[in-house]
């Protein structure tokens, strides 16, 4: 196990490199110019003047070669630099806006594991059944339902028509009621995926030989299920959790925007429409070390979970 985690966190430098390089050739060599963008004002367009003194302060007249390296000389040293339009620490910003995408993401995986487990188990015990075709809609239906769309049918079903959850906004922080219809559409996007995987791994989990013993040695269908099939079926689902929350956590910039929700996802939205690259930059970075950590940490607990890869691992 000790060198499994070398070795990826050996991998994880060249990876982040790679993904700054991209990152930042694709934004600021894409067409607009952020200092028009950023001076532009209700009066009209900036003085020519003011432009030229922006772009010279911030380094755009320099070849774009030279304005990474000095970008990420910064990086190395901890400073992702200040935000063109608020002026705040991108450190600052990125991570104040993570707090509330961490905090719904938490609830939404909550929300999609209280549906996909029960709905997967259910579907194999009676496949075939009504239940099952019923698990089976819900599933691609959920997959093939936009989250967008499905934030605005829940705002009008539970906030306009039913009047009983507030349409967005993100109260006091601590609101439980302001954050149920963003968890709740990001939560049954991933039950879809994940009760999918449920049921096809229960199915095959079935079928294996101790299973059948199990039923031999006169033990009740339920023990059967619960005590040893679903221990095993839950192995390739906790790979599937761990990219789900991945997803949760970068994905989340539609449903942010649409329930204003102060979050990460809204703050990338905001500052992609200004040109705000250092924001962009930083939350671009901090989404992809965030992302190589989780997936590192999903493989680390699939290995705990699953004693012949940890003896693999070992031998």
């Amino acid at each position: 196990m000790l060198s499994f985690l070398l070795r990826r966190l050996l991998l994880l430098l060249p990876v982040l490199l790679l993904v700054s390089i991209i990152s930042f050739f694709l934004f600021y060599l894409s067409p607009g110019d952020p200092a028009e963008v950023l001076l532009t004002g209700p009066q009209g367009p900036p003085d020519l003047k003011a432009v030229e003194e922006f772009r010279a302060r911030e380094g755009f007249n320099d070849p774009a070669p030279v304005m990474y390296v000095r970008w990420l000389s910064k990086v190395v040293r901890g400073d992702l630099g200040y935000s063109f339009t608020s002026g705040e620490k991108v450190s600052d910003a990125v991570f104040s806006s993570f707090l509330p995408t961490l905090r719904l993401s938490l609830i939404s995986l909550f929300i999609s594991l209280l549906i996909s487990i029960p709905m997967g188990i259910l579907s194999a015990v009676r496949r075939g059944s009504a239940i099952d075709g019923l698990g089976l809609s819900l599933s691609l239906l959920g997959v093939s339902v936009p989250n967008f769309w499905l934030a605005y049918l829940l705002i009008i079903l539970f906030a306009l028509r039913l009047d009983i959850l507030p349409v967005a906004g993100y109260g006091d922080g601590g609101d439980i009621e302001h954050m149920i219809l963003p968890a709740l559409t990001l939560g049954i996007s991933a039950a879809a995926v994940t009760g999918r995987m449920m049921r096809t791994s229960m199915l095959e989990v079935m079928e294996q030989d101790y299973i059948v013993a199990a039923r031999a040695r006169g033990l009740t269908e339920r023990s059967v299920v619960l005590r040893h099939a679903l221990r095993n079926a839950l192995l390739p689902v906790v790979t599937m959790v761990g990219l789900n929350f991945t997803y949760l956590l970068n994905g989340s910039a539609v449903v942010e925007t649409v329930f204003a929700w102060p979050g990460i996802g809204s703050l990338m939205t905001r500052s992609i429409y200004c040109r705000d690259y250092p924001v962009i930059l930083g939350c671009m970075l901090f989404l992809s070390l965030l992302t190589i950590s989780l997936n590192l940490l999903t493989d680390v607990c699939y290995r705990y979970c699953n004693p012949r890869l940890i003896h693999e691992t070992g031998s």
